[in-house]
């Protein structure tokens, strides 16, 4: 498993791939935070596959008194949950494509499009009908 300084560095090397023009307003930029985060839809009793972590977010905030604007977050504790027994040049995709899927969101917020969360919105409905009683 990468250690976190090594995603770190990972995260930065990948951020450096994409294009400058998609940071436009991305004012909090990216931060790689050591928490596990579970989805709130996650049953409290749920162990292993029923887990549902959360590996990457998009702020939006209001940047009015304190607020940090638009950023991604990255959770390395919920990445080593899901990924960290696959071997480094693996995890290294993966965090480009929780890195994208972010910006992504970015994107959309910007153009005022929703299709991707629309998207996210139909995934926990699968996953609350698997899992959640």
């Amino acid at each position: 498993m990468i250690t976190f300084e090594e995603a770190g560095a990972m995260l930065d090397e990948i951020a450096e791939e994409i294009p400058g023009e998609f940071y436009r307003e991305l004012n909090g930029g990216i931060f790689l935070l050591p928490d596990v985060k579970i989805h709130p839809e996650s049953p409290e009793d749920a162990r292993g596959p029923e887990n549902l972590y959360i590996v990457g977010e998009y702020h939006n905030e209001r940047t009015g008194y304190g607020g940090l604007g638009r950023y991604i977050a990255v959770y390395y504790g919920s990445f080593v949950k899901l990924f960290g027994q696959i071997g480094p040049k693996n995890q290294k995709n993966e965090l480009r494509r929780v890195l994208i899927h972010e910006f992504t969101h970015h994107l959309e917020s910007l153009a005022g499009e929703h299709g991707l969360e629309i998207k996210d919105a139909e995934t926990i409905g699968r996953y609350r009908r698997k899992f959640v009683k």
